[in-house]
């Protein structure tokens, strides 16, 4: 099950964050989710009209930090992403290495090759 949880703002709307599990070449990987919307159900649907059809909320164990909701807020789609520190706890050096990513470039699939370049077979 994902860590997550939520913060609702003084406007009514809420931030929703989710540690999701990301596979890597190295094992398995997680990332932090972050979503703006009117309401926690609105929110998680955001992520499966995604594809991200396993995604539910169960408590509030890892709500937003300041940091993180203020990204959110600025960015224009209101859906970001970054890598998760191993551990669940970020520090300072790990929160300042990366910068938050449209969720676009994490469902961005590999581009197909031109016509004629495959690998496998002869021609």
């Amino acid at each position: 099950m994902a860590a997550g949880g939520f913060c609702k703002l003084p406007t009514g709307s809420v931030v929703v964050a989710l540690n999701l599990p990301r596979p890597t070449a190295d094992g398995t990987g997680c990332v932090r989710v972050l979503v703006h919307a009117q309401n926690r159900a609105r929110a998680l649907t955001r992520l499966r009209n995604l594809g991200m059809r396993a995604v539910y909320l169960r408590g509030n164990a890892a709500p937003p930090t300041p940091d993180e909701i203020t990204a959110v807020l600025h960015h224009p789609d209101g859906l970001i992403w970054r890598t998760a520190p191993d551990n669940g706890v970020a520090t300072a050096p790990d929160l300042m290495q990366e910068l938050w990513h449209p969720i676009r470039a994490l469902l961005r699939r590999p581009t197909a090759r031109p016509w004629g370049t495959e690998t496998t077979g002869t021609l």
